[in-house]
């Protein structure tokens, strides 16, 4: 099975199906084999691909409630090679249906242990610190954090580091962070550009070099049902995109040859400190702080 990556924030509306959509879509069409799982219950990714979620015989909810296998739901893209598991919106009633099934936080985990046939497995999580999330970040091999160039959109930044490093010291030793994402960044506001540089000051070593901009067809790509790989391939969202995606395979190829020279991953872990999520968590702390003495009004 190749890599999983959990796509998480626990804030709403920072870019992060929108990420995920389009890496998957991008490395799809650069040849990989992708799966995108679809863990939120606003099924937002899935529309994104044209999918229709009323006609869903069965989504990522029947596999999390041991209805239904991985494979009976996978569903075709429009996209060569980009395959989703969909979801519906009674997912959102998952954390009662299992709040008393044991190791509850390990069920994702299981379900896609079997998965063998995809080069990479993306999770689009919901904007939210539950089970599923919890869920996503316990089964996954790292996770990326899109993170909106506005100062609201950093509040929770420190919380989610948290939940990492909970994560990692308790179900998932072999979680890492694979970076953060500016998007929707504006280089005309400088409130924008003093957020990513407070952010890259704090995160030297895990901000992805290539910023997300504004762009109107990023923002109208999922009301037709269309990554933009197809929607719009020469807009500068797309172009921004498919330069992301070339730095996501370079980095996830850096990644490996560096696990790769530790006989396990609990070992990377304590020899490389300087990579851990918890560093992560003091890091936006200190972030928050820094940005709310050191921000003005954006003119």
């Amino acid at each position: 099975m190749g890599p999983l990556y959990a796509f998480a924030n626990q804030k709403g509306g920072v870019g992060k199906t929108t990420s995920a959509v389009n890496i998957g879509a991008f490395l799809a069409w650069q040849g990989r084999r992708v799966l995108l799982i679809d863990l939120d219950p606003q099924g937002n990714a899935s529309a994104s691909l044209g999918i229709d979620r009323t006609q869903l015989a069965a989504s990522v909810y029947d596999v999390l409630c041991g209805r239904v296998a991985f494979g009976d739901i996978f569903t075709p893209t429009s996209v060569e090679r980009l395959t989703v598991a969909p979801s519906r919106p009674e997912l959102a009633g998952v954390e009662i249906e299992l709040a008393d099934a044991p190791e509850r936080e390990y069920i994702l985990r299981k379900a896609v242990g079997a998965l063998d046939e995809f080069d990479h497995i993306l999770i689009d999580c919901p904007p939210s610190l539950g089970v599923l999330t919890v869920n996503a970040l316990t089964a996954a091999d790292y996770v990326l954090v899109p993170v909106q160039c506005e100062y609201l959109a950093l509040e929770g930044l420190a919380q989610l580091m948290q939940t990492i490093v909970l994560v990692r010291e308790r179900l998932n030793p072999n979680l890492e962070l694979f970076g953060l994402v500016m998007t929707m960044f504006d280089p005309r506001a400088r409130l924008a550009s003093q957020v990513a540089q407070e952010v890259r000051a704090h995160f030297p070593n895990q901000v992805f070099e290539t910023f997300i901009p504004r762009n109107v067809r990023v923002a109208e790509a999922p009301s037709y049902g269309e990554p933009l790989v197809q929607f719009d391939i020469y807009s500068r969202g797309a172009e921004a995109y498919e330069q992301l995606t070339h730095e996501f395979l370079r980095r996830e190829t850096q990644l490996a040859a560096r696990r790769a020279t530790f006989v396990n991953r609990a070992l990377q872990v304590e020899s490389y400190p300087e990579r851990a999520p918890a560093d992560g968590q003091y890091a936006a702390t200190e972030l928050s702080a820094a940005l709310a003495k050191r921000l003005p009004e954006d003119e």
